[in-house]
């Protein structure tokens, strides 16, 4: 009973994605918990030093929505930025997972994954969203070309 209980604990709690909000716009009034609104959050690629995207996403309010019930919608955009010199960690996998948040109580997530094109030297990040039985075609991408950072 109580492993039970501890699971739907963790289902019911927000998803813990190290990213940092920025800032919020409401876009629909709610009578009954909080508004509608579109989040911008940013956070930095694990395996690469100097890099911050950007995502702005629909969060759904209401009583649903405050109560982390709700199913957000699929729609996202991303901006990734080199915020200072960029050092590459460790060896980078195309496609590899470098953020992750739930967007429905079980079924939704949106995720971003990032290329790199050793042609062009660039590194590519795509956010999407999916689902258990059916994702969603809306995405979006950005790259940030591997320059040298100015030195003071």
């Amino acid at each position: 009973m109580r492993k039970s209980a501890a699971v739907l604990g963790m289902l019911l709690l927000p998803c813990l994605a190290g990213a940092e909000e920025i800032g919020a716009v409401s876009t629909v009034f709610k009578w009954l918990g909080p508004n509608d609104k579109v989040v911008v959050e940013a956070f930095d690629d694990p395996k690469v030093e100097g890099v911050t995207c950007y995502l702005s996403r629909a969060k759904t309010g209401g009583v649903k929505g405050g109560l982390g019930l709700a199913e957000d919608r699929s729609e996202a955009a991303i901006a990734c930025r080199q915020v200072g010199p960029i050092t590459i960690r460790e060896e980078l996998k195309d496609g590899e997972e470098v953020f992750k948040e739930r967007t429905s109580l079980v079924f939704k997530t949106m995720q971003v994954v990032r290329f790199f094109d050793r042609k062009r030297n660039t590194l590519v990040y795509l956010v999407y969203s999916d689902r258990v039985i059916e994702g969603s075609p809306q995405n979006s991408v950005t790259a940030i070309p591997i320059l040298p950072w100015p030195v003071k």
